[in-house]
């Protein structure tokens, strides 16, 4: 296998670590999959050719043009596939409609697809000009317009500073409250360039992907999303199934890291405890002691997988 397979025909999105992905991802060939965010079905895609005919292939994803496209990637393959449009926090209502209680396998690939970004009337990226949106689908009630015309300037240094991790936060917050006065900021293009002079030259495009960053997680509650997610999806997978998830920054990744950790820790007794008396045994198996991250090939070939982190447990009791 190479990492090019089953990639030719997926032009939504290209998915980052296939190979590796299926390599922790897979392991009982006639099981169910889930795959919470599944862009234009590439992971689903790769994976199918590991597993059986009777094997179950079901994605989640809340942006409707991604339903659209895995739809359509995925009509081929030769196991039963469904696809639904929803936010992955509410996985057990889906798989409730489904007559699903347990899975073998669940996928997180979290972040933004390249079609979002790519697409200048979504609004996700400060290098197009278009309307000031960033809603990823279903759940997103409030645009990134509302959050960065209404939001007090109090309120935008701090979304600034936890989701952007921003060191000039205050004054970005400064500018554009400054700026709205005179007229509302309704496109990318504008609040780029509102932005601008307050950024340093030589970190320029670092920080404004991080403050742009900063307003589309918290318009699609991002990270509330994945820490509901989490434990729910863990409860849904059978003994001996895996979760692997992929995260492309600290925020993230920090927070998958913390939840498999505690799954692994076990005992949790005090330190000054001769003897364990909880009785706490780990509910889940590190496979990735490391994250594990795109090749070189691989960045060479698709850049936007450089960031990405991939990390996987498996289960071993309820």
């Amino acid at each position: 296998m190479t990492s090019t397979t089953g990639r030719k025909n997926e032009k939504f999105h290209r998915p980052v670590l296939v190979e590796e992905t299926a390599r922790y991802l897979v392991s009982e060939p006639g099981g169910t999959y889930l795959d919470l965010t599944c862009g234009g079905g590439g992971h689903l895609r790769f994976i199918s050719r590991l597993l059986d005919p009777d094997a179950v292939l079901i994605g989640i994803d809340r942006d409707p043009d991604a339903v659209t496209a895995a739809q359509s990637n995925l009509k081929s393959v030769r196991q039963k596939v469904t696809i639904v449009n929803n936010t992955f926090s509410r996985l057990d209502g889906v798989l409730a409609i489904l007559g699903i209680d347990t899975i073998d396998g669940v996928l997180f690939d979290l972040g933004v697809s390249s079609h979002q970004i790519d697409t200048s009337q979504r609004g996700f990226s400060f290098m197009q000009d278009g309307p000031l949106d960033m809603r990823m689908g279903v759940g997103a009630v409030r645009s990134a317009g509302d959050v960065v015309n209404e939001y007090s300037e109090e309120a935008l240094a701090a979304l600034f500073r936890r989701f952007g991790e921003e060191k000039r936060a205050r004054k970005a917050a400064a500018v554009i409250v400054k700026a709205r006065r005179t007229a509302r900021i309704t496109t990318t293009g504008s609040l780029r360039d509102i932005l601008v002079p307050g950024l340093s030259p030589k970190h320029r495009n670092a920080s404004l992907a991080r403050l742009f960053q900063a307003i589309r997680i918290e318009v699609n509650r991002e990270l509330d999303e994945l820490e509901q997610a989490l434990p729910k999806a863990l409860d849904r997978l059978a003994i001996g199934g895996r979760m692997v998830v992929i995260s492309y920054h600290s925020l993230e990744d920090r927070i998958v890291k913390q939840f498999l950790a505690r799954g692994a820790k076990g005992c949790t007794c005090p330190p000054e405890f001769p003897v364990c008396v909880c009785g706490k045994t780990p509910q889940v198996a590190l496979l990735t002691k490391r994250v594990v991250k795109p090749s070189e090939k691989e960045i060479e070939e698709n850049r936007r997988a450089s960031p990405a982190k991939l990390r996987a447990a498996e289960k071993l009791r309820q």
